[in-house]
């Protein structure tokens, strides 16, 4: 049974250029990779695929040690979003406004980072929801067991480098 999420992990790896990569673990659906070259180390995880279709976007936290970055949090949606429509981040009874692209989000700054990875650890789901290009609305949700574990391999994996 722990081959399923590796597997869907797998998909997210082969989308970005080739690059050395370490896996540092996979963790229910999230893993944690380092790249060494970049140097930076990142959690990462697909959204929950509807029934008869293949899940689209991830949801990562990242951290890049040359630009003492730690904890960034970012989302790539499955969907073009319409412009100007808001991104909205549910984890549990707290939602997050997030700055976003027209297929990227994120939070404004450190502190709503790491607001919303205190979150995610005592969340077991999470749900990303917006406005598409086309005027209907969609949501991205996660499932959040594993993350944490992920998170703080991540940020171990990069402890180190500079």
């Amino acid at each position: 049974m722990r081959r399923i999420p590796a597997l869907l992990i797998l998909p997210l790896m082969l989308a970005t250029p080739a690059r050395a990569r370490d896996s540092l673990g996979i963790f229910e659906s999230w893993g944690a990779f380092r790249d060494a070259a970049t140097p930076r180390c990142y959690a990462i995880a697909q959204p929950v695929a509807r029934q008869g279709q293949s899940a689209k976007g991830f949801a990562s936290v990242g951290n890049w040690p040359r630009q003492r970055v730690r904890g960034q949090v970012h989302i790539r949606l499955s969907r073009a979003r319409a412009a100007k429509a808001p991104v909205t981040l549910v984890l549990g009874e707290r939602r997050f406004s997030l700055v976003a692209g027209q297929m990227d989000a994120w939070a404004a700054d450190a502190r709503g980072d790491a607001q919303i990875i205190a979150a995610m650890r005592s969340a077991t789901s999470m749900s990303i929801a917006s406005i598409g290009a086309d005027g209907r609305g969609f949501a991205d949700n996660y499932a959040l067991r594993g993350a944490a574990t992920a998170i703080d391999a991540a940020a171990l994996g990069c402890a180190k480098l500079r």
